[in-house]
């Protein structure tokens, strides 16, 4: 199954709740997901933590309007605008939600108790202030779908070039990707209610192309062998993987995307 990120699930949900097309109870049944529940702390006017019903009624009379993913990582702070206490914090989480319409974001932070199998999840979702500023890196929906093929197109051909995914689960995933792209529509269910296909797409697109790295750390060195070729692949590796993030928040941040265009 292809991971989510918590950001995504509540900035996803949480845009179909604020535009009317979810009931509350359907939205925070989606942004908790498998986890046991999540919780928000931090809110102006509360003295601890809420649950999210409360949190979303209280951030819309607060002036939010849309939510934003970021999904920053060291030396790429995707989606971020500061200020640095708040880029710190989602940096230790590699992915935050940025409110629009009041200067407000969200970080999670994730407990885990029980056995493997049998795994407690609680989250807590902090609120801290933001600036208000355009998010970093963030590219349009159309670029980020055009850039995403690109580098999936590139990365095939240079780690086939250095026998890394002639085979096995690798190639597969390539071919899952490829197949994702032509098949119109298959990751709708991935998005919420509200957002134009080309982003559900996009976005599963992404997932996959993600699972692609993940299976090519996974792998080691894979056939390269040569110092030269092992550092040739990381640098395969890491340039997709950035795209997939960028891709990844252009498609959960199109809602807000589409506002903007509207409003100009």
């Amino acid at each position: 199954m292809l991971s989510e990120p918590r950001s995504g699930r509540l900035a996803a949900w949480g845009n179909a709740l604020l535009s009317g097309h979810v009931s509350p109870d359907d939205a925070v049944l989606a942004m908790v997901g498998d986890d046991a529940v999540h919780r928000v702390e931090g809110l102006p006017g509360e003295s601890g933590p809420v649950g999210l019903t409360l949190a979303l009624g209280r951030l819309r009379t607060l002036g939010v309007s849309a939510l934003r993913v970021a999904l920053p990582a060291p030396g790429h702070p995707l989606g971020l605008s500061g200020p640095p206490e708040f880029n710190a914090r989602a940096l230790e989480a590699e992915e935050a939600v940025i409110c629009h319409g009041a200067a407000f974001g969200l970080v999670p932070q994730v407990y885990e108790a029980g056995p493997e199998g049998d795994v407690h999840v609680e989250v807590v979702w902090h609120v801290l202030p933001v600036r208000e500023a355009p998010p970093a890196d963030v590219p349009s929906l159309g670029e980020a779908e055009r850039e995403l093929a690109e580098a999936l197109r590139e990365a095939t051909r240079a780690l086939s070039r250095l026998d890394v995914a002639g085979s096995g689960p690798v190639a597969q995933a390539a071919i899952d990707a490829y197949r994702a792209r032509a098949e119109g529509g298959r990751g709708r269910e991935v998005l919420a209610p509200g957002y134009p296909p080309r982003a559900a797409r996009v976005l599963e697109l992404a997932q996959r192309v993600g699972l692609l790295v993940s299976l090519a750390y996974e792998k080691g060195h894979g056939g390269a062998v040569s110092a030269s070729e092992i550092g040739a692949r990381g640098d395969v590796l890491r340039v997709v993987e950035r795209t997939a993030r960028r891709a990844q928040v252009a498609a959960y941040n199109s809602v807000v995307e589409e506002r903007e265009k509207g409003a100009r």
